[in-house]
């Protein structure tokens, strides 16, 4: 089979505050921005890879889900545990320190783990995790 990653998705609160956080701290171009207010769809990807993105999205938009899913939706993503996303870069010290410029809030500076890993992570404005590792 030939499969790759197209997608990934995340879900945001304020599509502003998310588009600025991927696309200025992160560095990611914007591909797509569909919808208006907070209900919007923001395709964002690494520059120079285009098959891969990242779609930025209300997470209640679905009529389906009931007021009680919401309320948990909403508590989840205030805790930040409702969505994340591993990265990686060539140098994690470098990237840390500009995202960390931008005013993203920092979960774990670069660390070096015990696994073999040198990673960092911060939380996007709308509570998701997004760690990122140095490539080996």
């Amino acid at each position: 089979m030939d499969i790759s990653i197209h997608a990934s998705f995340l879900p945001h609160d304020d599509p502003d505050a998310s588009l600025a956080f991927y696309r200025d701290a992160l560095g990611f171009e914007v591909r797509t921005d569909v919808g208006q207010g907070k209900m919007r769809w923001i395709t964002v990807g690494p520059v120079g890879q285009p098959g891969t993105s990242i779609l930025l999205a209300p997470p209640t938009a679905d009529p389906g889900i009931t007021d009680d899913e919401r309320r948990v939706i909403a508590e989840m993503m205030a805790k930040g545990t409702y969505g994340w996303i591993l990265l990686a870069t060539g140098d994690v010290d470098d990237t840390f320190e500009k995202v960390q410029a931008s005013g993203a809030e920092v979960v774990q500076e670069p660390t070096d783990q015990p696994y073999g890993i040198r990673d960092c992570a911060f939380r996007d404005p709308a509570g998701n995790m997004v760690r990122i590792q140095e490539r080996g």
